[in-house]
């Protein structure tokens, strides 16, 4: 096989147009910085601002702050400020951004698939616990995001992640953004291959690593060997994605230049068969591409799915190929896609023979003392650890089969179901105007309480219906890929602007990837989305045919059975309105 080591050089054996006006591509000679968000990264490297929040910032306060540091490069230690109480979704495109500030930050801390023991977990809740007023959420990029965070406390907290051997480490910022790993590696009885090692190497390689510390804009990752592709691979900007060669047995595929926000692109499969030791390698090699080619004039085309676009897939594989890896890559054809749900909620097996056990917070939100609650359940039942989601979801491995009943008893005490509605399974949400500055409305607690009354309405659903609530088009909780996605915006209702939604319908990733399907000038408020919801999925149970998915439907139904403006009677059996 060929040695696919990362060189990390460009001997130009490419030949790259040189475009008639610059894009900021630093490989094509355009170095000189063409927004402010470029500037700052030249003018400072992100990665030392650590120094300062430890040394100055903790101990002068939050005035003594920087704002270029503030608003920019404590991004790179995974701290935003947060959105001030009061402000309404109004005036969020209309104030400065140091007007939205809070005094306190969110701060993310990274798990990129790694496997959680008590310690961990317990670490991860008394910080919560102790510096975050309880707060919580389990994020779709399997981070642990906290709230309410004081600039005086990082140093405290970070010891105590430094001490777990976690770290909030790049987990925003241009730059590399915490991993999506399987939360089943290594256990799954139908895994194709165990990426763990490779995710661990890039990171060990690469994270804080100042040759990519300034990409021109975020970069996201995704690897699983489980053939459910249970990291919505298609929505990163390089996944690596369990494939079987034919000869050299296990390995990954390469997908490049997926992400959703206001212009949503899939990404494109390279089908390539890269083996587990290379994967950091190629790695590299993509996030080198994103870094000397990518745009960076407007912040807006600055995502590696635009250079994709641009290029094609065969033209990335190229520069790969010969200016970066100084190798040909094995060519295999791509994975098929698999249809249904990515998440492992419940009961499955191990391929130890234990089992592993997949929870459900509600939309992501738990808090310092559940996980606190957690650890000691790790600890009670003798598991192996947890492992976060893409899916806003937890997974417990190592569960002794005798006790099964017992342990999900316990975890149903604490407030994690691991039996729970298809309405709490399929619920994501994003942060929203509780804390986030660019969210529009509320998300979090409006999708709570959507999911506790659909599961009135619905207590019996026996098909799978995926709902995204999303407080602004930036599509963080993945809106355009859910059964039912939700993007907050203004809506005007009896002569007044109110909180509301554009809808989505039938998006998907897998086989049947798409991106929903938008109805024309359809918007629902915030107050109208239980009934407007119902009455979809009520047509949907009244209208399908046997077998037939939410989104097949979505597809193939009359408009006005997707706005609400017709009810049909009579719901098919199973679905309990």
């Amino acid at each position: 096989m060929p040695d696919l080591r990362f060189h990390g050089t460009r001997p130009q054996h490419t030949e790259i147009p040189r475009p008639k006006r610059g894009e900021g591509q630093w490989a094509l000679g355009f170095n000189e910085p063409l927004n402010k968000n470029e500037q700052s990264k030249k003018d400072d490297d992100a990665l030392n601002v650590r120094d300062r929040i430890l040394y100055t910032y903790s101990k002068r306060g939050f005035d003594s702050i920087d704002p270029a540091d503030l608003r920019g490069r404590f991004r790179w230690m995974g701290l935003y400020t947060q959105r001030k109480p009061g402000i309404d979704g109004g005036r969020t495109g209309s104030m400065e951004e140091e007007e939205l500030d809070d005094r306190y930050f969110m701060l993310r801390v990274r798990s990129d698939g790694a496997l959680l023991d008590a310690a961990a977990v317990r670490a991860l809740g008394e910080i919560g616990r102790d510096f975050a007023r309880d707060t919580a959420d389990v994020t779709d990029r399997e981070n642990i995001q906290y709230h309410w965070i004081r600039i005086e406390d990082v140093p405290a907290i970070w010891d105590r992640l430094d001490a777990a051997g976690l770290s909030s480490l790049e987990a925003c910022g241009d730059s590399p953004r915490p991993f999506l790993g399987s939360p089943v590696a290594g256990v799954a009885v139908d895994e194709i291959i165990d990426g763990t090692s490779a995710l661990e190497e890039i990171k060990r390689r690469y994270i804080g690593d100042p040759q990519f510390s300034n990409l021109p804009r975020k970069f996201k990752t995704a690897l699983t060997g489980h053939p459910g592709h249970d990291v919505s691979p298609e929505t990163n900007d390089i996944s690596f994605v369990g494939t079987t060669h034919p000869e050299h047995g296990p390995g990954f595929d390469v997908w490049v230049g997926g992400g959703l926000s206001t212009n949503p692109m899939l990404a494109a499969k390279m089908g390539v068969w890269i083996p587990l030791e290379q994967v950091a390698d190629v790695w590299a090699g993509i996030a080198s591409i994103f870094r000397d080619y990518g745009y960076r004039r407007l912040r807006s085309r600055a995502r590696l799915k635009f250079l994709v676009a641009d290029w094609g897939i065969e033209k990335v594989r190229e520069v790969l190929e010969k200016e970066y890896l100084g190798a040909a890559l094995v060519s295999c054809p791509s994975p098929e896609s698999p249809e249904g749900f990515r998440d492992h909620i419940g009961v499955h097996d191990q391929k130890d023979g234990k089992k592993y056990v997949g929870v459900a917070p509600v939309v992501g939100r738990v808090s310092g003392q559940i996980l606190v609650d957690l650890a000691e359940v790790i600890e009670e039942f003798d598991l192996a650890g947890a492992r976060l989601t893409a899916y806003q979801k937890i997974v417990l491995i190592g569960a002794d089969p005798a006790r099964v009943d017992e342990l999900l008893d316990r975890l149903e005490d604490i407030g994690l179901s691991a039996r729970p509605s298809q309405w709490r399974r399929n619920t994501m949400a994003c942060t929203g105007i509780e804390f986030c500055k660019l969210a529009i409305v509320d998300t979090k607690n409006r999708a709570r309480d959507l999911v506790a009354e659909l599961e009135r309405r619905f207590p019996d659903l026996d098909v799978p219906i995926s709902v995204n609530v999303n407080g602004c088009p930036n599509a963080c909780a993945r809106t355009q890929v859910a059964d039912i996605g939700l993007k907050g915006q203004l809506v005007m209702h009896e002569g007044q602007q109110v909180e509301g939604f554009q809808v989505h319908l039938g998006g998907a990733t897998g086989l049947k990837a798409n991106f929903g399907r938008k109805l024309r000038a359809h918007k629902v408020t915030s107050a109208g989305l239980d009934d407007y919801v119902t009455v979809v999925v009520t047509n949907f149970l009244a209208d399908r045919t046997e077998g037939e998915s939410f989104a097949d439907w979505v597809h193939r139904a009359d408009e006005a059975l997707l706005k609400g403006d017709r009810v049909l009677d009579g719901a098919a059996s199973g679905g309990g309105s």
